[in-house]
């Protein structure tokens, strides 16, 4: 099953400037060090962006989870990088209730030992 309108999702770019591609962000350092290595830049967001769209494109959501305020959806698989290194990442995607939009979570490397 592929993530619901994956067509359409939302990754805004503070998710992405503030938190997937920070260093200096507490949570998502160890991510941004992923991602930077890989060749995605900051002043670059929006090749990261498009990379998480065409992640949940491409890959079967491979768990969902009911919380009390929505439905959060777990995608794992291939993911192109710039660097064309490429590697396995799990992305994290939240349907609030009540509504259609997709919105981004996270996304960090698939470690061998999770598969």
């Amino acid at each position: 099953m592929k993530l619901p309108n994956y067509e359409n999702v939302d990754i805004p770019q503070r998710k992405l400037t503030h938190y997937l591609l920070d260093l200096s962000h507490e949570s998502g350092r160890g991510k941004a060090i992923f991602f930077l290595k890989h060749g995605f830049l900051l002043d670059e967001w929006e090749k990261l962006r498009d990379a998480l769209k065409q992640h949940a494109a491409n890959h079967d959501i491979v768990k969902i989870e009911q919380t009390r305020f929505g439905t959060r959806y777990v995608i794992e698989g291939f993911f192109y990088t710039l660097d064309k290194r490429n590697t396995d990442v799990r992305s994290v995607w939240f349907i609030e209730n009540d509504s259609a939009v997709t919105r981004f979570v996270t996304a960090y490397p698939l470690e061998e030992q999770e598969k």
